[in-house]
């Protein structure tokens, strides 16, 4: 059936352990170059198929994201780091960039903007060998352009009030939390 369909892209949400056979999985490599597989079922238990056997199927050359952490796996003799697509890449993006223009809701294509700035960043892009997303490490600056994008959107669709670029940038920046970290001092009690 799938060398019939000769799917390039397989998404699982179905909570069903071993869904993506090797049979499945070795037919779709078949006919694409590049199969993207998300095994996206919560929790680790119950993915559809685990990143090594994805990987071994494909003779490595799956784009992988799951819905579960699964560790390294060996990648040409290296550790290799399997993304896990998690909603932190684009939540607080989203919700920066609609309180920062006060958009009076969020649609579907501030959805998709958010969606076209996350893939931007994503270093497979430039390498097809590389993860299909940057560190987690870089949830700030991939958070503010995801902003920048969904704000841009909402004042397209008018659902916000239009401002200029630098307008945008300086009330992106005034909505974005800096931790700060009060110097501790121990004070010992009184006797």
């Amino acid at each position: 059936m799938v060398s019939n369909a000769r799917p390039t892209v397989l998404i699982g949400c179905s909570g069903q352990p071993g869904a993506f056979t090797r049979e499945i999985v070795t037919s779709m490599a078949a006919c694409a170059r590049q199969p993207v597989i998300f095994p996206l079922s919560n929790p680790t238990l119950l993915s559809e198929a685990t990143p090594l056997d994805l990987l071994a199927w494909t003779e490595g050359r799956a784009v992988i994201g799951t819905g579960s952490p699964f560790p390294p796996v060996m990648r040409e003799g290296k550790p290799f780091r399997i993304d896990q697509t998690n909603n932190a890449y684009v939540y607080p993006g989203i919700g920066l960039g609609a309180l920062a223009v006060q958009a009076r809701h969020i649609s579907d294509g501030m959805f998709m903007a958010a969606a076209h700035a996350l893939a931007a960043t994503s270093p497979a892009r430039r390498d097809p060998r590389a993860n299909l997303l940057p560190p987690i490490g870089d949830s700030r600056a991939i958070s503010l352009g995801v902003a920048r994008a969904v704000a841009k959107q909402a004042q397209a669709e008018e659902l916000a009030a239009p401002c200029d670029e630098v307008t945008l940038e300086l009330r992106l920046r005034a909505k974005i939390w800096n931790p700060v970290y009060r110097p501790y001092r121990h004070v010992q009690p009184a006797r």
